[in-house]
């Protein structure tokens, strides 16, 4: 098998510096040793080059990091990205279903699924929990495309028996596809599956239990939808489930919160669902681009905190306004301050990589750069443009990672790497 070393700079958190100290994990003069994909050896190089005589050694100018990973993101609004007007539900209203009915087309969705998995290459996120549509055809298409490139993502059917003409699945079809798409593509090479109501007002209370009963039977899944996003959703969730305690509770009811589950958003949670959240193990995908962008509100980190939420991080593209995780760190920072919450920059590392691998149960594969992890990782460029070279000369490594993260987007990708090798150069494109 071919083994093969890169030397270089090289940064990963081993877990949440917000529970527990020395996560940082750096080496100024570093290698990383990959073989058949996976890292085998990673260290200081005068430490681990002796165990490896002749070894071909790739010198790597930037700061190596984990492959980012995005915790919520939708393939099928790339097209729809910075389109004016309206808060959430006009949003959708007006911009998303009517995109989203082209995807009944396979070829349609095909282009698609290419075209934004080079999106995220090129910047520098390697996995992903993706919403698809309601059509079975839209997840077949994507995960073709991401099979064909040995990417490691997760993705599923939508459920929405009650959504417009042309996104309307029903109880038995989001059952049968639904069991079909698990059954095909779970578990084959570095795909999973996530069962994905899209929200509960799009969703019958038969089709919930669907999703329940699809969960149940297939331990091995995610749960994947939106939770608190809008005060209008939580007001009409609340309107139409009038028992539940709160948006959370609509959801529990149906067996749908689970230590595999993933909300996006939860901008506006009562306590009662952030102590639940955590007594399941269940977690948030923050996406702050998005938040900023609908006007919906700002993630509350201090309260997440106080209550051990698991968090990670997401893009939200097309109510998101940039796929690059970085940015999104740089945003979650300014989204805890009203609050009196100071996002630590290696924290914000942490949720693009580790945090968000916890969060979709695959921090034994990747999000560490970690001994026996595959080798999906990312050559970052603090000096991509003459300002954040001015930002980052003879700056610390927090303050370099934190000017990558305000100042930084896909130009400071220079290169993106899939199970160690080259899938995304920025002076040569996709490999």
């Amino acid at each position: 098998m071919s083994i093969k070393g890169f030397r270089g700079e090289l940064l990963s958190l081993s877990h949440d510096p917000a529970e527990a100290p020395e996560a940082v994990r750096h080496e100024a003069d570093g290698l990383l040793v990959v073989e058949a994909g996976r890292v085998v050896a990673r260290g200081a190089f005068d430490v681990v080059s002796p165990r490896f005589p002749g070894l071909a050694v790739e010198q790597l100018d930037g700061l190596i990091v984990p492959g980012l990973i995005d915790a919520h993101v939708h393939y099928p609004q790339l097209g729809r990205i910075a389109s004016h007007g309206a808060q959430l539900l006009d949003w959708l209203e007006r911009h998303i279903f009517p995109a989203e009915k082209a995807f009944a087309d396979p070829a349609h969705a095909a282009g698609v699924a290419e075209e934004f998995l080079d999106e995220l290459l090129r910047h520098g996120t390697t996995s992903a929990l993706v919403f698809a549509t309601v059509h079975a055809a839209s997840v077949e298409a994507f995960f073709a495309a991401a099979e064909a490139r040995e990417l490691r993502m997760i993705c599923g059917k939508v459920l929405m028996d009650l959504g417009p003409d042309g996104l309307r699945d029903t109880v038995e079809e989001a059952r049968a596809e639904s069991a079909a798409l698990i059954a095909k593509w779970h578990g084959r090479g570095r795909l999973g599956y996530a069962v994905t109501p899209r929200f509960a007002l799009t969703s019958s209370d038969a089709q919930l239990a669907v999703a329940g009963e699809l969960l149940a039977a297939h331990p091995g899944v995610l749960l994947h939808t939106h939770l608190a996003e809008n005060h209008a959703e939580i007001a009409e969730v609340a309107a139409r489930f009038t028992g539940a305690a709160d948006y959370l509770d609509a959801y529990d009811r149906f067996g749908l919160v689970t230590e595999r589950s993933v909300f996006a958003h939860g901008v506006h949670l009562p306590d009662r669902s952030c102590a639940r959240l955590a007594e399941t193990g269940a977690g948030i995908a923050v996406c702050p681009s998005s938040n900023f962008f609908l006007g919906s509100g700002m993630f509350d980190f201090a309260q997440g905190q106080r209550h051990g939420v698991r968090l990670g991080l997401g893009s939200d593209i097309g109510a998101g306004t940039s796929l690059s995780l970085l940015h999104n760190g740089g945003l979650a920072y300014q989204a805890g301050l009203p609050g009196g919450y100071v996002l630590d920059p290696f924290r914000a590392l942490w949720l693009a990589t580790g945090g968000s691998a916890r969060l979709l149960h695959i921090e034994s594969e990747v999000g560490m750069l970690a001994e026996g992890q595959e080798a999906d990782f990312l050559v970052l460029d603090d000096a991509a443009t003459p300002l954040m070279a001015r930002r980052t000369a003879g700056a610390s490594l927090a303050e370099r990672l934190f000017a990558l993260q305000v100042l930084g987007d896909d130009r400071a990708v220079r290169r993106t790497y899939v199970l160690g090798r080259c899938a995304w150069d920025r002076d040569g494109g996709r490999k």
